[in-house]
């Protein structure tokens, strides 16, 4: 109902790119130029402007930006009242979260959609966070589980409702004869000369794990990258280092490893969202699922206040 272009003018704002923008919406980079001259051209304003290879928005283009972003929420709050005096949830309805949210509380919740209501198509999707909030703003998603990094939009951005789920704290695993799987308490900063197993550079377990040991007070000595927690395992069992992997996560319980709860401040942890686009929280089918997750979180670990709930880790 409302025109799409607003849409496109915001993937290129979060962006700064076409080519990034196009990607988010499965656009060709030359469509969404063509829906930019066109937005551009009806309403008598230049949005943006080349610089380098992005492109820079104009004043005109954030003022824009700003109403576009009321709008959308009105039209959530609208949809959210219409879908209070139906009979019954229908259409489709898509969660999208992070590889072990996607594994431990995304699932329950839609079988928990999909058994009370046979007329709501569920569907999920694994992604990286980043991916999360794309997905919301082209309307491909309607709740994402994200974790917070030094990339999460700010809790006051107009565009997102973000809701504090849980904290994942995160464990340190040796191998199994090492010297700090004997020991009674055992903090970050103990394991600062061990060699590390870290994600890959642009992921966002590898800045989680960065900013952890910065925060302890160290830099770690990076010897080998891993994304998957098995993986990472494995290497762990054969000597070659120490991993920090959430408390969600479940590992591979044949090999020969030691999981450590870690003590002391900071104790490092993932900081986990509920993120709808704003306006929507109040959509039954959203607040259903929202329940189901929060649920299932609670039987894991403990729901974190609201106050906190943009905390770095």
């Amino acid at each position: 109902m409302i025109d799409n272009r607003l849409r496109v003018l915001q993937l290129v704002a979060k962006h700064g790119t076409v080519t990034a923008a196009a990607r988010a919406l499965h656009y060709t980079p030359s469509a969404v130029s063509y829906q930019l001259r066109q937005l551009s051209a009806e309403l008598g304003v230049e949005l943006v402007v080349p610089q380098g290879r992005r492109i820079r928005l104009t004043s005109a283009a954030r003022a824009l930006l700003d109403h576009a972003a009321l709008l959308f929420a009105q039209w959530e709050r609208a949809q959210a009242d219409l879908a209070a005096v139906a009979d019954e949830p229908g259409g489709s309805f898509t969660l999208c979260g992070f590889s072990t949210a996607a594994t431990h509380l995304l699932p329950p919740a839609a079988a928990e959609l999909r058994d009370s209501f046979p007329n709501l198509r569920v569907r999920l999707i694994e992604a990286e966070p980043a991916r999360c909030f794309d997905l919301l703003l082209a309307g491909d998603a309607d709740l994402a589980l994200v974790i917070v990094t030094a990339d999460t939009p700010p809790l006051s951005d107009s565009r997102f409702d973000q809701l504090p789920l849980l904290d994942d704290p995160l464990d340190l695993v040796t191998p199994a004869g090492h010297p700090l799987a004997a020991r009674p308490v055992v903090t970050l900063a103990d394991a600062a000369n061990e060699s590390w197993i870290v994600g890959r550079p642009d992921s966002t377990y590898h800045h989680l794990v960065i900013i952890a040991c910065m925060a302890a007070g160290f830099s770690p000595d990076i010897a080998h990258y891993a994304d998957e927690w098995d993986t990472g395992t494995a290497m762990v069992a054969h000597g070659f280092g120490v991993i920090l992997v959430p408390r969600l996560a479940r590992l591979h319980r044949d090999w020969p490893v030691a999981r450590i709860r870690l003590h002391g401040e900071p104790a490092p942890a993932r900081r986990i969202l509920a993120v709808t686009r704003s306006g929507g929280r109040d959509n039954p089918t959203i607040a259903r699922a929202h329940e189901a997750i929060t649920k299932t979180a609670a039987g894991i670990l403990p729901v974190v206040p609201a106050a906190e709930a943009n905390s770095p880790l």
